[in-house]
């Protein structure tokens, strides 16, 4: 693995409720803050953020999760934090 790939990281953020509005979840902000201040603080380059809220966890059928698993795939990515 290059080290470019191995600093670089996908940041999953998933919510399987909808809030009931357009506007994401607090939930879905406060895990891409924490997660965003960890990839900071341990050296992470973040690739993309990749965000399905208010889509249930028992399908694989998530817009923005098949993006991230391509670009995994495609060597983008070396460490994904949800």
């Amino acid at each position: 693995m290059a080290k470019q790939q191995q600093n670089s990281a996908a940041i999953y953020c998933r919510l399987s409720r909808d809030d009931g509005g357009d506007a994401e979840s607090n939930s879905i902000g406060n895990q891409k803050e924490m997660l965003q201040r960890y990839a900071k603080e341990n050296g992470l380059y973040i690739h993309d953020v990749y965000v399905d809220d208010g889509i249930s966890g028992t399908t694989f059928e998530r817009a923005d999760f098949k993006r991230m698993i391509a670009d995994v795939e495609e060597g983008k990515v070396g460490t994904i934090l949800c």
